[in-house]
């Protein structure tokens, strides 16, 4: 069987969570709706080949597996909730660099938790990545952005690279075990539950919504989803955490630009400045961690769907 590259399969991921901001903000419901109604698409579309294809796996599923797939998949609902909702307070581009700072918690957990090494240029990568996160929100709060509340959208996005990074480091944990396939199904529908539930507290209508957005949900399932989460869970078997956060990060220049003729979202010099010292830390940091990771595998993704 050829070899693959793990990051190729990496950036594809990339690519189709980059059309996840553009279509939320096209979204007229609330944000646990649109996160209700894109994890309903996801579980059912992903069910069939569960059920079909890797039955028996299902079956043979221990209860830590469970209880793994069930914590990761709450905190994905956290991160959705977190997300959408800090797009409708602050600019595609600040909450998209922002929502990215994953790759600092992420880099923190692994070494503290999962007992990973962080090479010292990564130290100061992580560092500058946070002094580009630090002139965002600055002017932000000081009434830069075109946003009704730029600051509590900034922070929102902070939230939401917590709970992403949490949900990281566990499915690096449960990708060395676990098929990608069976692995996000529990996942996702530890999410739909957990999104389902905070809609009945918090009195969220999930009925009654045109078909515009079904049509939104099912594309954030496919596109973000199937063809973006579940590529990042795949490649989480073979490269480090911390390399595939520090990647995430080529997500807001694709949304940022993309934002500019459709909602006139122009970021300003500030913005820019800070939005480049961020990525220019990221990208110091996957140059970093990317020499310890391994460039190419011998196992196909037909065997580990």
């Amino acid at each position: 069987m050829k070899a693959i590259n793990p990051k190729v399969i990496l950036y594809l991921g990339v690519l189709g969570t980059a059309f996840s901001a553009l279509l939320v903000r096209l979204s007229e419901a609330p944000s646990l709706t649109i996160a209700t109604l894109r994890l309903f698409w996801t579980v059912l579309l992903l069910a069939p080949m569960t059920f079909l294809r890797h039955r028996e796996e299902v079956k043979q599923a221990s209860r830590g597996d469970i209880l793994a797939c069930t914590a990761s998949g709450i905190f994905l609902a956290l991160h959705f909730s977190t997300w959408f909702e800090s797009l409708k307070w602050t600019t595609i581009a600040s909450a998209s660099v922002l929502g990215c700072t994953e790759v600092i918690f992420v880099a923190l957990g692994f070494a503290i938790f999962l007992k990973g090494k962080i090479p010292r240029l990564g130290v100061v990568a992580i560092a500058l990545s946070l002094v580009g996160s630090v002139i965002l929100a600055l002017h932000d709060g000081g009434g830069g952005a075109t946003a009704p509340n730029p600051l509590y959208g900034d922070f929102l996005a902070v939230v939401c690279a917590v709970c992403i990074a949490v949900y990281t480091l566990i499915g690096r944990v449960k990708r060395g075990t676990m098929s990608t396939t069976v692995y996000t199904f529990f996942t996702y529908l530890s999410c739909l539950v957990t999104l389902l539930i905070l809609d009945g507290v918090t009195g969220t209508r999930i009925t009654g919504w045109g078909l515009r957005e079904h049509v939104i949900g099912f594309g954030l399932a496919v596109l973000c989803t199937l063809l973006g989460h579940s590529l990042f869970s795949w490649s989480l078997k073979y490269i480090s955490p911390s390399y595939v956060a520090a990647a995430k990060l080529c997500e807001p220049i694709f949304s940022s630009a993309i934002a500019i003729p459709l909602f006139l979202e122009i970021p300003g010099p500030i913005q820019l400045v800070g939005g480049a010292i961020l990525l220019a830390g990221v990208f110091l940091y996957t140059m970093t961690e990317g020499k310890q990771s391994s460039d190419t595998v011998t196992e196909s993704p037909a065997q580990d769907s």
